[in-house]
């Protein structure tokens, strides 16, 4: 059976006083959950979230990475220099990425390899706008993404992924996609790597629901066929609140 993964992603936001209260508290509220449980914060937060999540359950993750290992990119940080500082995790391709800083798939590819060869567990995102949704394009992008993204995997790394399907019209936005339509995305994508990487493989890949997800839908989310945990935005920033999701 798959377990449950519940990562917080805190986009720009937290400084590293707020960061470290914030794992104080929240850490002690979540510390009997069977769920893993991730943040993912701003690189100025990377060192006082992992010093602070020390002999906790709270695993950290960050926003974003190049897939050059190093060289003439300013002001961009390496998988190396994530594993060199003890980080787990590292979101790729979010919407707000590709929208806003030209994220494309093959560079979402180019970082999802660079991830694995860092031993770092890339977190990868997928998702449909509103205008794709009401054309009825949402199983064709979002298969088409996580193809793309995963191309040139071996098996082994797919199962390591963790996919977060994010409607992009719902992230933010208050608006969720029902129970059952989030499912059957993710049943769709679940479809698309069982095509490609056989059933052994998809049955055993994590893929996450993200788009509003908080406390008063997080349980129905949750306790579908194949969702996986939850990708969760601006409910992270609230750690009693956060710490109600991870505890479904």
């Amino acid at each position: 059976m798959r377990k449950k993964v519940i990562a917080g992603n805190w986009k720009m936001n937290m400084l590293p006083n707020e960061t470290i209260e914030y794992i104080e508290n929240f850490s002690k509220l979540v510390k009997d959950t069977k769920n893993e449980v991730i943040l993912c914060v701003p690189y100025t937060d990377l060192f006082y979230a992992l010093m602070s999540a020390q002999d906790t359950n709270v695993k950290i993750g960050a926003q974003n990475m190049h897939f050059e290992e190093k060289g003439a990119y300013t002001g961009e940080v390496s998988a190396q220099m994530l594993k060199a500082i003890g980080v787990e995790y590292v979101i790729i391709g979010h919407s707000e990425r590709r929208q806003y800083f030209n994220e494309t798939d093959e560079t979402v590819n180019k970082k999802v390899k660079a991830a694995f060869e860092n031993e770092l567990k890339p977190i990868v995102c997928v998702g449909e706008t509103l205008e794709q949704r009401e054309a009825g394009e949402t199983e064709k992008i979002i298969t088409t993404q996580t193809k793309l993204a995963l191309e040139g995997l071996t098996n082994e790394q797919v199962k390591n992924v963790i996919i977060a399907y994010e409607p992009i019209w719902a992230i933010g936005t208050g608006k969720t996609a029902t129970s059952e339509d989030a499912n059957n995305s993710i049943k769709a994508i679940r479809n698309e790597i069982k095509n490609i990487y056989g059933e052994d493989v998809s049955e055993n890949v994590i893929i996450q629901y993200g788009g509003s997800v908080k406390s008063s839908n997080a349980k129905e989310l949750f306790e579908t066929s194949d969702i996986d945990g939850g990708l969760v935005g601006g409910a992270s920033l609230k750690s009693d609140e956060f710490a109600k999701i991870v505890n479904v």
